[in-house]
């Protein structure tokens, strides 16, 4: 008779997750997993996999909790600007918080793994397409309900925004000075004036 698994997948996935995001991949290792989240060895492997199909799924989890929150935020706000704001307001906070500095998951990750990981360099390629879509059409949602001029390029906007987020995401780790953050969201999104 099989094994009930005495844990939760989701649960698993989270802690995973955790310590990628504040170690690293290449810096955790399966031991660093094994006791970090309290499973045996045979059953990461049985579940998940190798070191690197568990970070995957963290990964991928990761991005799908951080899109949902991400379309949540757009989705509260009538007026688009006050929806951009309240995102940036949220990554200030975020980073002023942040004790460990562990920045953006997603942007560590670009950072450690793309130079050579062809999996995970199309997964990061893949998310970057999808938030910067979310970016894009948030500003388009903004000229066509006429609280931005329809002369604004919705596209070259929302890649802008999409970058001064990440952006602002790296910095933080190094600067997290709110007047500095908040100056740079006041310019970046004066371009919708």
């Amino acid at each position: 008779m099989p094994r009930v698994k005495q844990f939760d997948e989701k649960e698993i996935l989270n802690k995973a997750m955790e310590l990628f995001w504040e170690k690293g991949f290449h810096a955790t290792s399966m031991q660093n997993l094994v006791s970090h989240l309290g499973i045996n060895r045979a059953s990461l492997y049985d579940t998940f996999g190798g070191k690197e199909e568990l970070f995957n799924k963290a990964f991928t989890q990761y991005r799908s909790v951080t899109g949902n929150m991400l379309k949540a935020i757009f989705d509260k706000e009538d007026s688009v600007r006050i929806g951009l704001k309240k995102l940036f307001d949220i990554a200030i906070e975020e980073a002023l918080t942040d004790k460990a500095r562990k920045g953006c998951f997603v942007v560590n990750t670009t950072t450690e793994l793309i130079p050579g990981d062809e999996a995970i360099h199309k997964v990061l390629s893949d998310n970057k397409t999808n938030i910067e879509g979310l970016f894009i059409d948030y500003v388009q949602k903004g000229i066509d309900k006429g609280e931005f001029s329809p002369s604004k390029n919705a596209e070259s906007i929302g890649l802008m925004l999409f970058t001064l987020y990440s952006g602002m995401r790296v910095l933080a780790k190094v600067d997290s000075n709110p007047d500095k953050l908040n100056s740079m969201v006041q310019a970046g999104l004066s371009v919708l004036d």
